[in-house]
């Protein structure tokens, strides 16, 4: 079968397209006929940084070739004696073994059955891979996290983009209040998803406008955003990070407002995937797929999620 495989970290040129044996499947998992993938900004960062590599992959000692990549929808091809919830052919999508190593950038992956959920049968391959590692993070940080509840003050740091567009569709299925960050060029899009307010954050400073969010889920590589962060927060609120770690600093400003702090690692689920299945068939939640590329051109859609100013998601067509 054909797989994207890198040697070494490095620029996208280091995503090789190579023949591999086709992955055997163990008693509790199926083998997937991939149909598309999405790519993610922290499958840029694998591939580009070795600490983050072994943080993520969790490779065995030894192991220096690696097929990257978490996000998944397909057709089963073949199921493990211990499977029952699905059959050869069922349409399937998930994120596989997330943190570890999914083995994604493949036409064939082994996925255990207990990470998928079958895929509504009114969207398509490339909208069920992209509703994956990106939509997962939104619930689990909204709901499994932060237990958002209507009425709740939500603020959604750019939330025009891969995470942020989920979490705005779920925040708003739930009955909250949503406010969305993001660049002036992402206002339309954001407020078209169901977003109340919109804060453009190159024109003002997002905790002028919100002191009393009930929940904050913030997505920005950046210690000091998450400080503002708790700022924005009301006294009891909740702060979910994606991307920052929670150093002293941040612990003793919420601690002074009583602000719960929780750094959100997105877990393989195939529950909450169910979850978001049944928002996609009901038509709560979208995926915006604002770029598609074929297999061969994999690199090239890790050029474009590397510039941090993809709207949505961008996905692979297998």
């Amino acid at each position: 079968m054909r797989a994207m495989i890198i040697n070494g970290n490095g620029e996208p040129e280091k995503l090789v397209l190579s023949e591999v044996e086709r992955p055997r499947t163990g008693t509790d998992e199926v083998l997937v006929r991939v149909k598309a993938i999405s790519i993610n900004p922290v499958d840029a960062g694998v591939r580009r940084d070795r600490a983050t590599l072994l943080r993520m992959l969790r490779p065995n000692e030894g192991e220096d070739a690696f097929v990257l990549g978490w996000d998944i929808s397909g057709v089963v091809e073949e199921t493990g004696s211990g499977v029952t919830e699905f059959k050869k052919g069922d349409e399937v999508f998930g994120m596989v073994n997330f943190p570890g190593n999914g083995r994604a950038y493949a036409e064939y992956v082994a996925a255990p059955a207990n990470q998928l959920a079958l895929k509504p049968k009114n969207i398509s391959h490339e909208e069920a891979a992209a509703a994956t590692l990106a939509a997962l993070t939104a619930w689990q940080g909204l709901v499994t996290n932060a237990k958002i509840k209507k009425g709740d003050q939500v603020l959604v740091h750019a939330a025009g983009g891969g995470v942020g567009h989920y979490a705005v569709q779920i925040a708003k299925h739930f009955g909250a209040h949503v406010t969305g960050t993001g660049s002036s060029s992402k206002k339309d899009f954001v407020m078209k998803l169901g977003a109340d307010e919109f804060i453009d954050y190159t024109a003002e400073k997002f905790e002028d406008k919100v002191k009393d969010a009930d929940i904050v889920l913030d997505s920005i590589s950046d210690p000091d955003h998450l400080l503002r962060s708790i700022a924005a927060t009301k006294k009891g609120g909740k702060v979910v990070s994606i991307k920052s770690n929670f150093g002293d600093v941040h612990l003793n400003a919420a601690k002074a407002k009583d602000v719960q702090t929780f750094r959100l690692l997105v877990q393989s689920n195939g529950e909450d995937m169910k979850h978001i299945a049944k928002l996609m068939w009901e038509g709560k939640v979208r995926s915006h797929v604002s770029a598609k590329y074929k297999f061969e051109d994999l690199p090239k859609a890790h050029q474009q999620i590397e510039t941090g100013k993809t709207m949505g998601k961008i996905v692979v067509v297998v």
